[in-house]
């Protein structure tokens, strides 16, 4: 799978943004891997304050335990990247914001930060709706930091698609 450009990661906002605009529902994000750019390609669209409510970027284990409320046992016993960690993580950013739709990022983009079963390019993703079941997938992308970051946006933005139909 290549990156996305520029554009396709707009063209997946900007379907989201008529998809949240009807239901008049607010998003919040919660990243690390990603630094921001899930709430940057979003908010890059004129007319986002109507549907995005907050980004937080937690990069540290102490700052998804302060922020999204993340348990420092969870971290302890499955580690940041893992499923455990990234439903905590978008049901944290849904208890501390009023946005009806979340979604959770938590991997290692690379080239180093791997660990044994936790390869350069391992990323969670998690996606919530308030009300209902969360959803999480764990994704293994292929290429340099930029690459497993472009990637990592691409599939949260189509998973946020896919959770709101």
């Amino acid at each position: 799978m290549s990156p996305p450009t520029d554009a396709a990661l707009r063209a997946l906002a900007l379907s989201l943004a008529e998809r949240m605009l009807a239901r008049r529902w607010h998003l919040a994000t919660a990243e690390s891997c990603t630094g921001g750019w899930i709430a940057k390609v979003v908010t890059d669209l004129a007319g986002s304050s109507g549907w995005f409510e907050a980004g937080l970027v937690t990069y540290s284990n102490q700052a998804k335990t302060r922020l999204l409320g993340v348990s420092p046992a969870t971290l302890e016993r499955h580690g940041a990247v893992s499923e455990a960690t990234v439903r905590e993580m978008v049901a944290g950013a849904l208890a501390v914001t009023e946005a009806d739709v979340a979604v959770a990022v938590t991997g290692i983009a690379g080239p180093g930060g791997a660990t044994p079963g936790k390869p350069a390019g391992s990323v969670w993703i998690g996606w919530q709706r308030r009300g209902a079941e969360d959803g999480a997938r764990l994704y293994r992308f292929e290429g340099d930091r930029e690459a497993v970051r472009r990637l990592t946006v691409q599939m949260a933005l189509q998973g946020l698609l896919a959770s709101i139909d």
